[in-house]
């Protein structure tokens, strides 16, 4: 009996060992903070324009250090305090990279041993002059540059373009969650081009009613896109509101889809900006159902339907937006 006790222990010991051993690191981050000399500091994953954090180290006299396995490539963050915008991170496989972090100005931080990092500092540097694809066409096989098409220009891209720009990336990146995002919004922006009927949507107002996009035709109708933590929206408001009182009464609405993540901001911002349109929202931030149904992937964002619930035109604000609409409603 003892023999087959010991017999099983040889068997199952090396089952046990390999279940404990962990896989080998594929990256590392060396870095330092001055003037912190203890507490946490944590690496976050960036996910649908969130961080979430997926690992941390401690900070010993302003020094830390990263060795783990994760997915990658990817984007990730480092921050000390997971309530604030982190320091952007591109890792690669093997990548084994130095950090100086700034934590009075974080964007004053330095990677350093990092090709894809200084990628996408020069491309911070240079973002008003930068054309997509000819830094595409430089950098190929770079995952910043995919990230700088999905973040910084997929919002104001046309379906081709966005076509177009994808077609020049490395085959070896299509498995990255972007590629999926921009192949996916250029099929979407392609149903919503103006001269396309509108989407119908059904999304609850502040009381928590349900209301019907489709329940709003008959008249020339703004589906204004917006939040309160958006301060280009806040901006836009009074331009609203002005439009809205000048040409209300002549056959003109507006209906606010927020991507408010909390009702009491949303409300709140709604009666210090005065809007007194009805407004709708699902509370779910950047997965909103109608903003994802329309390809919105950066607010203010509009969309402007006649009567018949046909789409007319895309993102006019301002002047723009009132020249446009006085048109409409003369000609009505």
């Amino acid at each position: 009996m003892k023999t087959i006790s010991r017999i099983a222990l040889i068997l199952i010991l090396p089952a046990l060992l390999s279940c404990s051993h962990k896989p080998e690191a594929n990256f590392e981050i060396t870095g330092k903070i001055p003037g912190v000399n203890a507490g946490k500091i944590y690496l976050r994953k960036f996910s649908n324009k969130l961080f979430v954090t997926v690992d941390s180290a401690t900070i010993q006299d302003g020094s830390f250090h990263f060795a783990s396995n994760l997915p990658l490539p990817e984007l990730y963050g480092l921050s000390i305090d997971t309530t604030h915008s982190p320091l952007f991170v591109f890792l690669d496989k093997n990548d084994k990279i130095t950090v100086d972090i700034d934590t009075a100005d974080i964007s004053k931080s330095v990677i350093g041993n990092s090709v894809e990092n200084d990628i996408y500092a020069y491309f911070s540097k240079n973002e008003e002059t930068m054309k997509i694809d000819s830094l595409l066409k430089a950098h190929p096989k770079s995952i910043a540059a995919t990230y700088i098409l999905y973040r910084h220009y997929s919002w104001r891209l046309s379906p081709g373009q966005i076509d177009s720009n994808v077609a020049l990336i490395d085959t070896a990146l299509y498995h990255l969650p972007y590629i999926t995002v921009l192949r996916d919004l250029a099929n979407t922006l392609r149903k919503v081009q103006p001269g396309n009927p509108a989407p119908d949507f059904t999304c609850t107002d502040t009381t928590g009613t349900p209301v019907t996009l489709s329940s709003q035709f008959g008249h020339y109708l703004l589906v204004d896109f917006w939040a309160s933590w958006c301060s280009p929206c806040r901006h836009e408001n009074p331009n609203y509101v002005r439009i809205y009182q000048k040409y209300h009464a002549k056959g003109f609405d507006i209906l606010g889809v927020s991507l408010d993540k909390k009702k009491e901001s949303w409300t709140k911002a709604i009666k210090a900006d005065n809007l007194s349109w009805k407004q709708v929202s699902d509370l779910a931030f950047w997965n909103s159902a109608p903003a994802k149904l329309y390809g919105v992937r950066a607010i203010p964002s509009n969309v402007l339907i006649d009567p018949k619930g046909i789409i007319i035109a895309r993102n006019i604000m301002g002047e723009e937006l009132e020249n446009k609409v006085a048109e409409l409603l003369k000609k009505k």
